[in-house]
């Protein structure tokens, strides 16, 4: 069995919940409440400073030049999405508003996850913790884009992840997987799966902080 194929097959169910959480389903219809959306904004923006770091730690592992590259590029391209499009969010949702700077639990708790795995694991660990930030993402992404939405805003959203150029992305990322899948051991590829598992399920506990308009209980 290829290692995507094990991925996916452990993770599909959390998948199969994130598409029917009401945070996405209220971006395709349209009544996602404005306050839901600029919490996932702002402790995306967060995410995404911590998530290209991890990134940077991929190309550090990376196995050769072409994947130092890549890796290095997209986290050039977190930092960017941060910057740009989360910007344009902000703006459109009326600016930064007061606590906008705390980083919530779900977000520390899943940045925390993923940049432990990528500088104590192997290369193949670190990639199994990133990756479904790349591909269900970009799953979503192609799911939401056959319906797109009502609302300009999300109707955006929508379209940066269901975007060829994004997929294209994730096709290489999911090519390697599977190249290095083929040389891991039976121990590493649990690890790898087991890594995937749980940051599949940071995603589905992402949306749902949001949704909630989770703070600090103390």
């Amino acid at each position: 069995m290829k290692l995507t194929d094990e991925l996916w097959a452990a993770a599909e169910p959390t998948y199969r919940r994130i598409l029917d959480h009401p945070f996405l389903l209220g971006l395709a219809d349209g009544t996602l409440p404005r306050a839901a959306f600029r919490h996932f904004v702002v402790q995306d923006s967060h995410y995404l400073r911590d998530y290209a770091r991890a990134l940077a730690v991929c190309a550090a592992k990376a196995p050769g030049e072409d994947e130092v590259l890549a890796f290095c590029n997209d986290a050039v391209g977190a930092i960017a999405a941060e910057q740009e499009m989360h910007g344009e969010f902000t703006a459109a949702l009326g600016g930064p508003a007061d606590g906008d700077e705390a980083v919530l639990p779900t977000t520390r708790a899943y940045t925390s996850y993923l940049l432990a795995t990528a500088y104590g694991g192997s290369f193949a660990e670190a990639l199994g913790a990133v990756l479904p930030c790349y591909w269900i993402y970009a799953r979503v992404g192609e799911e939401l884009a056959r319906r797109s939405s009502p609302d300009p805003l999300y109707a955006k959203w929508i379209a940066a992840y269901g975007d060829e150029g994004f997929q294209s992305v994730v096709r290489r990322v999911l090519e390697l997987t599977d190249r290095i899948g083929a040389e891991l051991s039976a121990a590493e590829r649990r690890r790898v799966v087991e890594h995937f598992t749980t940051t599949s399920r940071y995603e589905w506990m992402f949306w749902d902080a949001a949704w909630r308009g989770e703070s600090w209980p103390v």
